[in-house]
């Protein structure tokens, strides 16, 4: 099985849509729409990860997010909170999340696991060289797939240790976070070892720069046809969950895809 998880941004600078969600009632309105067509869930971040962004303090990323975690949650809809924060990911929790998106493993805040320990929710974790304002400052792995393997695993046996569940753990290689445009093709191109490590692989691909390199499209919101490749051979290679900026694109897409890999309807 696969699913969609949808993406907003509530928030000034994200790369593709910085600013079009900050405000509370537009950030619910699209959420819904994402959930219309078709995402299973809605991951709602409030600081930006893009390469070279600087931390939020907490109270404004809880401003930012607590109010559209409520909102989409009492709309019935499965919500993810994207942050590395603890205070943060209890206030969502407390307004209704059922699903916490780490992009750093649980380094940040290593408290964190414990939270998600106790609210039993799936958990999201996910690899990234350095932190997001030095991630892109030229880097190196002796093999980036076997890196990237080595510290998932790393991360889930602590995750397990604060008693987590492994069967509520998704993994993400963090494509884009401190890795070159050759690196996230490599880790694309390997991704079935990834797969093999027994946990649900999530795929952030979305509008990206390698995209935007290889196809010669500037402007973010010009990647959809690139995204929609990667993520068709990312669910060929066994992927499971896609967070996306383009959700009713993507539902087609990986319908059709996961059909014709199936040989039915």
């Amino acid at each position: 099985m696969w699913e969609v998880m949808g993406i907003v941004n509530v928030t000034p600078d994200s790369f593709s849509d910085g600013g079009r969600w900050l405000d509370p009632a537009a950030a619910i309105a699209h959420g819904r729409q994402l959930a219309e067509e078709g995402a299973a869930l809605v991951d709602v971040g409030g600081e930006s990860t893009r390469p070279g962004a600087e931390p939020v303090p907490e109270d404004l990323e809880r401003a930012r997010t607590i109010p559209v975690v409520a909102g989409l949650s009492a709309a019935g809809i499965t919500v993810s909170i994207d942050t590395t924060k603890l205070r943060v990911a209890e206030a969502a929790l407390a307004a209704g999340a059922g699903y916490v998106n780490d992009v750093t493993a649980f380094r940040a805040d290593p408290e964190l696991a414990g939270l998600v320990a106790d609210r039993r929710v799936p958990c999201c974790l996910m690899h990234m060289r350095g932190e997001p304002h030095t991630m892109q400052d030229a880097p190196r792995y002796g093999d980036v797939v076997d890196d990237v393997k080595a510290f998932l695993l790393e991360r889930v046996e602590f995750a397990v240790s604060e008693g987590i569940r492994e069967d509520r753990i998704r993994l993400d290689p963090g494509i884009g976070f401190g890795k070159t445009a050759e690196h996230n093709l490599t880790v694309l191109q390997r991704l079935p070892e990834l797969v093999a490590l027994g946990f649900p692989v999530l795929v952030g691909v979305s509008r990206k720069s390698f995209i935007g390199r290889l196809t010669g499209r500037e402007d973010p919101a010009q990647r959809l046809p690139g995204t929609l490749a990667a993520n068709v051979l990312a669910l060929a290679a066994g992927a499971s969950t896609f967070r996306v900026h383009d959700v009713r694109e993507h539902v087609e897409a990986l319908t059709v895809a996961a059909a014709t890999l199936r040989g039915h309807a």
